[in-house]
């Protein structure tokens, strides 16, 4: 009874060390939360979009009526002719005005408001681009540090493997049973891995540094990926021409830059109107305190209402340089949409493909792991028959850690070109992240 007990309080000991550390991993929601705080990158986007927001509201104001009051204070000077002489005319006044102005015809004004709503939506777009690619910049690094884990920890297995190895190889060499040759072999093949192990953890320390960047915070655990993920967990995604309709339509940097080519359509217009009139009603309210030599000494009101037409006529050339640039200047947005559709095209296609062809790897790389342990095994026995060498146990374990790391590379790339194939379409959501990080439910040191 005592040795039942016992075990039960070393079991629900492991059980709550586990826990207990698996509560303090980094997930990646924990992950993509801290950086959503943290990165600069989308810091800085996130202030670029409330400037850009105010694009509209500044070309609204143009159509909107304008009130201003000026007050003024003067000495006047100056001699009355009487007729029969002269009389001097000495006085300070004060002259108070309120003005009201309201476009009535404006087409310069009205171009610059679509202007500014198109550089607020282009702003707009571009801020949801930044922030679907900082959710694949976050899988990506968490990523990239637990492959960086996982090739630490295969080069830490396959080193201890060859010690063991090694130490058997000797024992039978001081036997008389096994060769100098098997014994240098397994030494050549031990020094080689632990140049292996090395190499691993500095790029753990790149990778985890990369990552830390990016959220602010320091690394201990990261929840991994469950080590029965298959990649028929995720749904084979639609066909091609569904995905290319859904890219030239979503996609964030194509419809910023469809909100460009109109921005400098409205600019032409904007420009172009500077030949035409502008039509304003104005309405004032003058105050005159011994203001003018009509009313000086006496304090006057002047209320006055009217439309004010204001025609253009010449002006050194600026409005036809300006009307030239921006025409170069659309024709340059338009360019630069093509430029980007053909981008955005290349890259959905290539992810689109990685993500189809991703599914029959890892099939492929899960069965080439399951022989290359048989073939372990198998190769094991052979040795203890007479029938294998050495040599064939070091190759058999050197393509089981191939196939190990491979493995764990191919899944992590499905799961990425998932993500960048939905960001590529411009259809990348919390909700796909969400999708993914319920696949890393594994812990383990």
């Amino acid at each position: 009874m005592i040795t039942f007990y016992s075990k039960i309080v070393i079991i629900v000991f492991l059980l709550f060390f586990n826990v207990t550390n698996f509560a303090h991993a980094m997930s990646l929601l924990d992950a993509y939360e801290a950086a959503l705080q943290h990165d600069p990158i989308y810091r800085s986007a996130l202030h670029e979009n409330e400037a850009g927001q105010q694009a509209e509201i500044i070309g609204r104001a143009s159509l909107l009526p304008s009130l201003t009051v000026t007050h003024a204070q003067n000495k006047n000077s100056g001699t009355l002719d009487t007729g029969t002489g002269t009389q001097p005319l000495n006085f300070d006044g004060q002259v108070s005005t309120l003005t009201l102005r309201q476009p009535l015809f404006n087409l310069e004004a009205i171009a610059g408001y679509q202007q500014g709503k198109a550089r607020a939506d282009s702003s707009r777009a571009k801020f949801l681009g930044h922030g679907q690619q900082l959710l694949v910049r976050v899988v990506e690094a968490y990523v990239e540090t637990l492959l960086a884990q996982d090739r630490v920890r295969i080069a830490e297995t396959e080193l201890a493997a060859l010690e063991e190895l090694k130490r058997v190889n000797e024992r039978m060499l001081q036997k008389g049973e096994g060769t100098t040759t098997d014994v240098l072999e397994t030494q050549s093949k031990h020094a080689l891995a632990q140049a292996k192990i090395i190499e691993a953890k500095d790029e753990l320390e790149i990778a985890q540094l990369k990552l830390e960047a990016l959220i602010g915070q320091k690394i201990t655990q990261l929840v991994r990926l469950d080590d029965t993920f298959s990649s028929h967990t995720i749904q084979n995604p639609d066909g091609y021409d569904t995905w290319q309709a859904l890219a030239l339509e979503q996609n964030a940097e194509l419809v910023t830059q469809r909100h460009n080519v109109v921005s400098g359509k409205e600019e032409i217009k904007k420009n172009h109107a500077g030949h035409l009139p502008r039509v304003d009603l104005v309405a004032s309210l003058q105050k005159n305190k011994r203001g003018s030599f009509v009313t000086q000494g006496l304090d006057a009101e002047f209320g006055t209402i009217g439309i004010e037409v204001n025609m253009p006529i010449y002006s050194g050339g600026r409005v036809n340089a300006l009307t030239t640039q921006a025409v170069a200047n659309h024709a340059r947005a338009e360019a630069e949409l093509d430029a980007a559709t053909d981008k955005v095209l290349v890259e959905l296609r290539k992810q689109y493909n990685l993500l189809i062809s991703s599914v029959k790897r890892i099939e492929s790389l899960e069965l080439a792991v399951k022989s290359a342990e048989l073939l372990v095994e198998a190769t094991q026995k052979s040795i203890r028959g007479g029938i294998r060498i050495n040599l064939n146990l070091l190759d058999a374990q050197q393509q089981l850690h191939t196939s190990r790391r491979d493995l764990a590379q191919a899944r992590y790339n499905y799961l990425l070109a998932y993500l960048r194939l939905q960001l590529a379409a411009g259809t990348l959501a919390f909700d796909d992240l969400r999708k993914v990080a319920s696949y890393f439910t594994s812990y383990r040191n």
